[in-house]
């Protein structure tokens, strides 16, 4: 129902998203054939879920197409309640935008005569297709425009409206090394701030989806050593990611912050800032206490805690917190097969490869030696299997330099003083 003071409009219930239940704005059709608002279903599908949600099919697919058949009875249906009642519906109302439309409103935009209310309509052309996307990506001096506005503007709704815009034509830019060269290169400038404008919106952005936003846009960026380094030593940006992985942020936030942690994490002095910024802390209760946590985040945190732990200050922290080593034990055979992998890597790393007796206990404990022996009889990788052997052979040698101490206490104990 849409309420106008005391009047009431019946809609027809194949106009509301399942996920939603609103008037569909976007109307558009997964490939079981459900029709969800884009918005709703994109923000499903950026959690991590690949099934439909009406019917819980597994997706073969999760290629979004434009239902224009229902969006235009959307339209007509709207029209008339207005023009009958007087009522306006919410709804995909806003007229269509042509791409000669498009095309004068970048003008204008570049002209500085409007900014704000032609990025509405320009969103609007963008959700329309993902034609209407290339042809923004495309067309001649878009992108750079869009890194202007980041440079120049600090007001967080504006800049919010630019990194929406930034991420629907992110896909189709296709030159990434231009796209960091112009956002990069800003920064060498001191009177340049684009990467602040960035953590700006990371920090203070109200709307989660522009924040995830940001951090796609950092990741597309991260192509080589040099732009890693840049990022990673902009102030407050790894802190920012890091608090990001806080089980209390947005399940999306929590994900797109951990790829974005494991794409820059590459050189050492990365990963012992992180290592400071207490990432391994987050990463365990990610582990530990995020049951509701999907596959992709379980998947995402073991492969960043494989990256941080490869290196001595990074294996010390990890095989020092008993915790986090039962938590990667128990992740083994439990999430997927990458997450398995991960998780096997690093006890391979922490018990075989450096023997470290604290970390052998704390697998021990978790029933580690009952796990390993499943993961080599299951269909797992060559690699997995052979790291899992190496573990039984060590955690053999030290059950039974175990059991030959406990022999020799007994005995001892036993002998009766002259």
């Amino acid at each position: 129902m849409v309420r106008d003071v005391s009047l009431y409009v019946t809609v027809p219930s194949f106009f509301r998203c399942p996920i939603s239940l609103d008037v569909m704005k976007s109307p558009v059709s997964l490939c079981t054939g459900v029709t969800y608002d884009r918005t709703s279903i994109q923000r499903w599908l950026d959690s991590g879920n690949n099934t439909c949600p009406a019917t819980m099919q597994v997706l073969k697919s999760k290629e979004l197409v434009p239902n224009r058949t229902l969006q235009r009875l959307i339209q007509i249906w709207s029209d008339s309640v207005q023009a009958q009642n007087g009522t306006r519906v919410d709804s995909a109302a806003n007229s269509a935008v042509t791409k000669e439309e498009a095309e004068a409103l970048v003008k204008d935009m570049r002209a500085q005569k409007e900014k704000t209310d032609h990025f509405s309509k320009l969103i609007c052309f963008a959700k329309e297709s993902e034609e209407n996307c290339e042809f923004l990506a495309k067309f001649d001096g878009f992108v750079e425009m869009l890194v202007g506005f980041l440079d120049g503007d600090k007001d967080v709704n504006f800049l919010e409206r630019v990194v929406r815009v930034f991420v629907m034509i992110l896909n189709k830019v296709g030159d990434y090394k231009a796209l960091r060269l112009l956002i990069l290169k800003q920064n060498n400038d001191a009177s340049h701030e684009c990467l602040s404008s960035l953590l700006h919106v990371l920090r203070q952005g109200r709307s989660v989806n522009s924040r995830v936003g940001v951090i796609k846009i950092i990741e597309a960026i991260t192509l080589d050593a040099e732009s890693k380094q840049i990022l990673s030593e902009k102030e407050g940006f790894l802190l920012e990611l890091v608090k990001l992985t806080s089980l209390e942020k947005d399940p999306s936030l929590i994900e797109a912050s951990l790829s974005c942690l494991a794409a820059i994490s590459v050189s050492k002095r990365v990963k012992i800032k992180l290592i400071n910024l207490k990432i391994i802390g987050e990463l365990r209760k990610l582990l530990t206490e995020g049951q509701k946590a999907s596959v992709s985040i379980i998947e995402k945190a073991l492969k960043l805690l494989e990256m941080v732990a490869s290196f001595r200050e990074g294996r010390a922290e990890f095989c020092n917190d008993a915790a986090c080593v039962e938590a990667v034990m128990n992740k083994v055979l439990k999430v997927s097969s990458q997450a398995t992998e991960h998780a096997v890597m690093i006890l391979w790393s922490a018990c075989y490869l450096f023997r470290d007796r604290v970390a052998q206990d704390a697998v021990v404990k978790s029933n580690g030696l009952t796990k390993i022996l499943l993961l080599m009889q299951s269909n797992c990788s060559p690699g997995v299997r052979q790291m899992s052997g190496d573990l039984l052979k060590i955690f053999r040698v030290t059950s039974m330099s175990n059991s030959c101490l406990s022999s020799y206490d007994t005995k001892t104990t036993h002998i009766m003083p002259f």
